[in-house]
């Protein structure tokens, strides 16, 4: 809705005092240091349409969202994504069986040829339906991500106990599952998983990194902080992380098998610049610049009040003493032609006299305007000369 048309919408408000416009300017608190946008900003990106992806069942794996990045399918195509993640010691290979990609023991992990960083991962695993061992001698494998930075464990914990942050669903060796919600050996597993790689900035750690892991539906991990990505016996101290890499799947000598891995790049964290929520005072005040720039650009497109109100709305962003003066020469025609019209005429305008009344106390509660503009002042005149602030 342009502004013109949600300036319209007081018209239908009779009843407030003070009508607002929930996605309108001059409404919630406006940008501070370091937030680019207000409460309720209209200005503010909307979310992208993302079709969703369906459920899998044991059958038949479901299908991945509108933007995700698939890297198995069941299909040799996809097949085609992954290689030996070392130099392969033999010629043995992980094989497309049934639709899934399978370890073949002695064939070394794979990777993705892709490679990425922050991400929702969608993966599905099934230990061998002949259970073999115990511990970790079942269903082993892992999920690594950046090439091998961290692992969430992929293993047989049906009835099977071993230790905890080694267990399906741990971030291996730092973190166990806060539950074990396995279905049985032979039956499809799924893992959705939202990582979160460590940020450096400075050579300091800005966000240790996290990661939150479902399996079959239950939270395992809850943003549970990487410190260092974790390993075998060793523990490990948190440290830097590549901004990207391959995902890799491990060959711990088991059939393991895997279907319908697919990813979703995830934004940058405020940390990092991105253009979500909290953010540095810099980039804070650079995007700013950018929506204030924007706003006068559509403002010089437009005339009247419409652009006066542009104006005004591109200073609670970023001050401008230029725009400052037009919206407020601008102001005092607006106000005057206001003024020029009868008793009657004035009241057909009652919505759109209380929104200028809005606008403009707005902008001086805020400090975006003087504190004497004369604005305010005068449409509070108009107000009190046509009897809207007594009490019916």
């Amino acid at each position: 809705m342009n502004l013109s048309k949600r300036l319209a919408c007081f018209s239908t408000l009779p009843f407030l005092l003070t009508p607002v416009i929930a996605d309108g300017p001059f409404y919630g608190d406006p940008p501070d240091a370091s937030h680019p946008w207000g409460v309720h900003d209209h200005n503010r990106p909307q979310p992208a349409i993302v079709a969703p992806g369906t459920f899998s069942s044991q059958a038949v794996p479901g299908k991945p969202p509108g933007d995700a990045v698939v890297l198995f399918d069941g299909t040799e195509a996809t097949m085609k994504n992954w290689v030996p993640a070392g130099k392969p010691k033999n010629d043995k290979r992980w094989a497309l069986t049934n639709g899934a990609l399978q370890c073949t023991p002695g064939a070394g992990d794979v990777k993705t040829t892709a490679e990425f960083g922050d991400c929702q991962l969608h993966i599905e695993w099934t230990a061998p339906t002949e259970v073999k061992g115990n511990s970790q001698g079942r269903g082993n494998s892992g999920v690594f991500f950046l090439g091998g930075a961290i692992e969430v464990q992929v293993l047989d914990n049906y009835n099977n106990p071993s230790y905890a942050d080694g267990m399906a669903g741990s971030v291996y060796g730092v973190n166990p599952p806060m539950a074990n919600s396995l279905r049985k050996p032979g039956e499809w597993q799924m893992y959705d998983i939202i990582f979160r790689r460590p940020v450096y900035k400075d050579g300091m750690e800005v966000d240790p990194g996290r990661v939150t892991v479902m399996i079959n539906g239950v939270v395992v991990q809850d943003s549970t902080p990487l410190e260092g990505g974790g390993g075998h016996r060793s523990r490990s101290k948190s440290r830097p992380f590549p901004e990207s890499g391959p995902l890799k799947l491990q060959d711990h000598g088991n059939t393991t098998a895997f279907r319908n891995i697919w990813y979703r790049p995830l934004s940058p964290r405020s940390v990092e610049g991105g253009t979500n929520g909290r953010l540095t005072k810099e980039a804070a005040m650079e995007k700013r610049q950018e929506i204030a720039a924007g706003i006068r650009e559509n403002a010089a497109t437009k005339t009247g009040k419409e652009q006066m109100y542009l104006l005004f709305e591109s200073l609670c962003y970023a001050l401008h003493a230029e725009t400052l003066a037009a919206a407020t020469a601008m102001s005092g025609t607006y106000v005057a032609e206001l003024k020029a019209n009868e008793k009657e005429a004035l009241e057909k305008r009652k919505g759109e006299v209380m929104q200028a009344r809005q606008a403009f106390n707005y902008l001086v509660k805020h400090e975006f305007v003087p504190s004497d503009f004369a604005g305010k002042e005068d449409v509070e005149t108009i107000i009190e000369a046509q009897g809207w602030n007594k009490k019916k």
